[in-house]
């Protein structure tokens, strides 16, 4: 197995936007600094290909964390999307001035709850979970059909996360500091295969903040490059507007509406806290990628427009 596989469970000390942080020894970014060798990621075995990532070429750009490369690649990944109906008054109470609800219906807005698994990364294993909010693309007018039918089919989505914890140092660091998402360090499980999905995230205490469990829908294989969907999301940095882009290369995914099975548990935590602030009603939709892979752009500033 080639050294990108199994890692020992030694640290190595890294600086990162003025910290510092500890990483796998010997791991993707102890080695390469997010200047990943291609063909070293590509003789992974979890890995079936780097041609999406081949098209790609990574920039070199100033950030909040210091000098860093753009796209991070992840180059195996699993996902999971709960998509809920909310009332708009819970999702507006939630929602920045700037932003506005995508609405399935009038006063009736999309929340989702979802979980991430990044096996082979540029920073390495992590996983990560999400309660968001599916919004309008910013300076949008009109109905937002378009925007609803292309949603739902994960194609491209526009997002406000309200809470998105990881489990590793390095992840929360670029998150938080890097692009302004709310992310913070805890326990977190995520378990996909073409059985069952299921993700457990800890609260403070080691308690229970959320939980979820379900029979994974039929998986469609897909040779890469055929289904590319796009995630923008809205976050401030230092006062100021920015959208993150993510592109997600899907190979093997799959689509239940009104999901049987289907076993969602609240606990007492900010993930929790954040869901039950939205009064999802029910859930319409389960989205399970049990292989992907993903390009995580550095944000830029954007333009809102000012509600008030």
């Amino acid at each position: 197995m080639a050294s990108t596989g199994k890692l020992t469970d030694r640290t190595v000390e890294v600086a990162l936007g003025g910290r510092l942080i500890t990483v796998p020894e010997g791991g993707l970014y102890d080695r390469f600094r997010m200047d990943t060798d291609l063909d070293e990621v590509e003789r992974d075995p979890r890995v079936s290909s780097v041609d999406f990532f081949r098209r790609m070429p990574k920039s070199r750009v100033d950030s909040r964390i210091g000098p860093t490369l753009t796209p991070n690649f992840y180059y195996r990944i699993s996902t999971t999307r709960l998509t809920m109906l909310a009332p708009t008054r819970a999702i507006r109470a939630r929602l920045p001035r700037e932003l506005d609800p995508l609405e399935i219906a009038p006063g009736l807005g999309i929340v989702s709850v979802m979980a991430f698994r990044y096996d082979v990364c540029d920073i390495d294993f992590y996983t990560e979970a999400a309660v968001g909010i599916a919004v309008k693309p910013a300076r949008h007018g009109g109905l937002g059909l378009f925007d609803l039918v292309a949603g739902l089919k994960n194609d491209s989505l526009h997002s406000y996360v309200l809470s998105l914890p990881v489990n590793t140092e390095i992840a929360q660091v670029r998150g938080h500091d890097g692009y302004g998402f709310p992310k913070w360090v805890t326990g977190l499980d995520v378990d996909i295969d073409t059985a069952r999905t299921s993700a457990r995230v800890a609260n403070e205490r080691g308690g229970l903040d959320l939980a979820l469990s379900a029979p994974s829908p039929k998986q469609t294989a897909r040779p890469t490059g055929a289904h590319v969907s796009t995630l923008t999301s809205y976050t401030t940095i230092d006062g100021a507007w920015h959208s993150t882009t993510s592109q997600i290369n899907m190979l093997s995914s799959g689509t239940t509406r009104f999901p049987r099975g289907l076993d969602l548990r609240l606990g007492e935590g900010r993930m929790s806290d954040d869901l039950r602030s939205l009064k999802p009603i029910r859930t319409i939709q389960l989205d399970v990628t049990t292989e992907g892979q993903l390009a995580l752009h550095m944000p830029v500033p954007t333009s809102l427009q000012d509600r008030s």
